[in-house]
C-alpha cells in the first residue's frame, strides 16, 4: 500500500488515492477506512447491513488488536510510539467512537478478511490522526505492518467473534432472566387460581394458574443454565496460530502474550487452544452455541404459543387470561386486539432456528484449514443474540408484567370439569369414576352431587377432597401427585 495523496477535487466530493497490489482506487478523504474496504464495497452490495450493526464485535476487534499491539511491543517487533497511538486508538474505538467508520457488509467473501482489512485501515487513521498526521499516511502508520503485526484473518476475526458472543450473550442472558423472573412473579401472583389442565387439547385434571407461569419461569431457568455453559467453550482461542495455525510471521512467544493481554483487555479468562491448527479449521464451537441457542428460543415460541392460547377470545376462544391490549388489532374489524407480543416474539424463534440450519451448513461446508464462511456464521448468531435479547425484554415489559388472570370464568370451569373425579379416584376407584364422568358429561351435573347420590361418599368428604389446594397437589391427596414450590423467591 503506497502513501497516499489529496485528490483536488471539490471538498464536497474530495477524496484521497489507495493504492494496494490490485492498483489504485479513490477513497472518501474523511474516510478512515482505506482501499481494502473500498473494494470490499463495491464486491459485496449484499447485505445493506454495515458490520457496525454489532457493536460487541468491533469493540472486539479493537481489543483483539489491543492486545496484539501490546504483545509486538513487549516482544520488541513494535515501536513503542506506534504501539502508544494504536493502543489509544482501539481504546477510542472500544468505547464507543469510530463505529460507523465499519463500513463493509456482514456478508462478504474472504473468511472474515474484509473485516480485518476495515478495522486495520480504521485503527492506522486514528492512530495517524493522534499522531498530528493526515489519513493515508502509511509510511508511518501502516494498517499491515503495524496494526495486523504478527496477525491474519485466521486468528484474529474467530477470536474477535468469540469475544463479542461472550459479550452479547451476557447481555441476552440479563434479559432471559429478568423475563424468567417476571413469570416466577405471576406464578406467585395466581399461586391460589384453579383452572382445568389441558393434555393434547383436551380437558385434563386441576390444576393452578400460578403452577402454568411457575412452569415457564423454571424452564426458562434451565436455559439460562445452558446458555452458560457456552461461555467457557467460547473462552478457547486459536489466536496466535496467524494463517493456518502453525503460527508463521509471529514470534514464537507471541501466542502466549497476546492471550495474556487479551485476557486482560476483555475481562475474560481466555486459554489458547491445543492444537492450533485444529482450531483454526474448527467451527464446532459455534455449532454447539447455536444449538443451544435454538433451544431457548423454540422453548419462548411454545410458551408464547400457550400464552396466545391461554388468552383467545375474548368471546369465543380460551379466556383465561387477559394480555396487555397494545394495538388495534384490524384494518376492518373495530375493537379487534390481537396478541402482538407474543407473535412477534414467536417470530425471532423462527429466525434463529433458521439461522441454526445456516451455521450448520456453514460449519460443514469449511475446507482443509479454514472455513471461508465465518462472515455468516457471525452475522447468524449476532443477529440472533441480539433479536433474542430484545424479544426477552418487549415479552417482559409489554405483555408478561401486565398479565391478568379472568378468575371467575376459571372458577365455572373448574366447577363444571368432569376432570376433577381423577382426584377421587383413591376413593371410589377407576371404574365408578369412568361411569360418573361419562353421565356428567351426558347430563351436565356437577361430579360432586353424583358422587353423593351414588352412595360413594359423603357430600363432607368430597367437598374435603375436591378443595381446590389439594385438587392443584399443593396439598396432595395422594404421594403420586408433585407438589410445586410456589413460594420459593426468584433470584434477582
Amino acid at each position: 500500500m503506497s502513501m497516499t495523496r489529496p485528490n483536488p477535487s471539490t471538498h464536497e466530493h474530495a477524496t484521497r488515492t489507495e493504492t494496494d497490489s490490485l492498483g489504485s482506487v479513490e477513497v472518501p478523504a474523511d474516510a478512515y477506512w482505506g482501499v481494502h474496504t473500498m473494494r470490499a464495497l463495491e464486491n459485496f452490495p449484499i447485505s445493506k447491513r454495515p458490520i457496525s450493526v454489532y457493536p460487541e464485535l468491533i469493540a472486539a476487534l479493537a481489543q483483539v488488536k489491543q492486545a496484539a499491539s501490546r504483545a509486538n511491543k513487549e516482544l520488541g517487533v513494535l515501536d513503542p510510539r506506534k504501539q502508544a497511538w494504536i493502543d489509544e486508538a482501539c481504546q477510542r474505538i472500544i468505547d464507543g467512537e469510530f463505529h460507523d467508520q465499519f463500513v463493509v457488509g456482514v456478508i462478504q467473501g474472504g473468511a472474515g478478511t474484509s473485516t480485518n482489512m476495515n478495522a486495520n485501515e480504521v485503527i492506522a487513521n486514528v492512530a495517524l490522526e493522534i499522531a498530528g498526521q493526515p489519513k493515508g499516511r502509511y509510511d508511518l502508520i501502516h494498517p499491515i505492518d503495524d496494526v495486523n503485526r504478527s496477525q491474519s484473518t485466521n486468528d484474529t476475526y474467530p477470536t474477535a467473534l468469540k469475544l463479542a458472543m461472550t459479550a452479547s450473550l451476557t447481555t441476552m442472558l440479563l434479559e432471559l432472566d429478568a423475563l424468567r423472573i417476571a413469570f416466577g412473579r405471576k406464578g406467585r401472583e395466581f399461586h391460589d387460581v384453579l383452572k382445568v389442565g389441558r393434555t393434547q387439547l383436551q380437558d385434563a385434571v386441576p390444576m393452578t394458574l400460578g403452577q402454568e407461569f411457575h412452569g415457564f419461569a423454571t424452564t426458562l431457568g434451565e436455559d439460562i443454565a445452558r446458555l452458560r455453559e457456552t461461555i467457557k467453550l467460547l473462552s478457547e482461542v486459536n489466536l496466535g496460530g496467524t494463517a493456518v495455525g502453525t503460527g508463521i510471521t509471529a514470534d514464537p512467544g507471541y501466542a502466549a502474550s497476546v492471550v495474556r493481554h487479551l485476557s486482560e483487555i476483555a475481562g475474560n479468562p481466555l486459554e489458547t487452544a491445543p492444537d492450533l491448527v485444529e482450531a483454526t479449521s474448527d467451527t464446532g464451537v459455534f455449532m454447539t452455541f447455536s444449538s443451544a441457542l435454538k433451544r431457548s428460543a423454540i422453548k419462548l415460541s411454545k410458551i408464547c404459543n400457550d400464552l396466545r392460547l391461554l388468552s383467545s377470545g375474548p368471546q369465543a376462544g380460551f379466556g383465561e387470561i387477559n394480555l396487555p391490549p397494545k394495538q388495534a388489532g384490524s384494518s376492518i374489524m373495530p375493537g379487534k386486539v390481537n396478541p402482538v407480543i407474543p407473535e412477534a416474539v414467536s417470530q425471532v424463534a423462527y429466525a434463529v432456528a433458521g439461522a441454526d440450519v445456516t451455521v450448520m451448513m456453514a460449519a460443514e461446508n469449511g475446507q482443509l484449514q479454514l472455513n471461508a464462511f465465518e462472515p455468516v456464521i457471525a452475522h447468524s448468531l449476532l443477529q440472533s443474540i441480539t433479536w433474542m435479547r430484545q424479544a426477552c425484554w418487549t415479552l417482559r415489559v409489554n405483555c408478561v408484567d401486565g398479565i391478568t388472570a379472568n378468575t371467575e370464568f376459571l372458577d365455572a370451569q373448574v366447577a363444571s370439569s368432569v376432570g376433577v373425579i381423577t382426584a377421587l379416584i383413591p376413593f371410589i376407584g377407576y371404574g365408578e369414576a369412568a361411569k360418573l364422568a361419562k353421565a356428567a358429561l351426558a347430563t351436565g351435573r356437577p361430579v360432586a352431587d353424583l358422587v353423593v347420590e351414588a352412595g360413594l361418599m359423603t357430600r363432607e368428604d368430597v367437598t374435603r377432597q375436591l378443595l381446590p389446594s389439594r385438587l392443584s397437589g399443593v396439598h396432595p391427596i395422594t404421594q403420586a401427585i408433585p407438589v410445586a414450590d410456589l413460594k420459593a423467591e426468584a433470584s434477582d
